[in-house]
């Protein structure tokens, strides 16, 4: 058994499948998830686990090159917009609808019970070499 990290077997799992390149959306419980990648749904209740709570989760395990977010993010979620701009300061910003479209071509999907608006980011992995 696991004693520090991330936990959950399938959310441990899927990580360790990851390469270089390969997007993980992790998402409120509002966005939609589109066919194909594989999800990992963490959401319990509006709001458990939080958005940053499951985000510093996975910087904690992830290597990360790139990040992709909404542009509405900035005026709709103040709080979240803060955390994706602390985190990554080259954020790249682009519509919501650009963003679903993006997310098709994610391996993985991780949904938060996050309830507040486009506290969303689509990572793209990168290599610890």
């Amino acid at each position: 058994m696991k004693k520090a990290g991330i936990l959950n077997r399938h959310l441990s799992g899927a990580l360790a499948e990851l390469g270089h390149g390969d997007g993980v959306l992790v998402c409120d419980a509002g966005m939609p998830i589109p066919d194909g990648p594989r999800v990992v749904d963490l959401a319990f209740r509006a709001g458990v686990p939080s958005f940053a709570t499951v985000l510093d989760g996975l910087l904690a395990e992830l290597v990360v090159e790139g990040a992709t977010a909404a542009a509405e993010v900035k005026d709709a979620n103040p709080g979240a917009a803060a955390l994706l701009q602390g985190e990554f300061p080259q954020l790249e910003l682009v519509s919501h609808e650009r963003l679903k479209v993006l997310s098709a071509g994610a391996r993985l999907v991780v949904r938060t019970g996050e309830a507040r608006p486009y506290a969303n980011v689509l990572l793209r992995c990168g290599v610890f070499f």
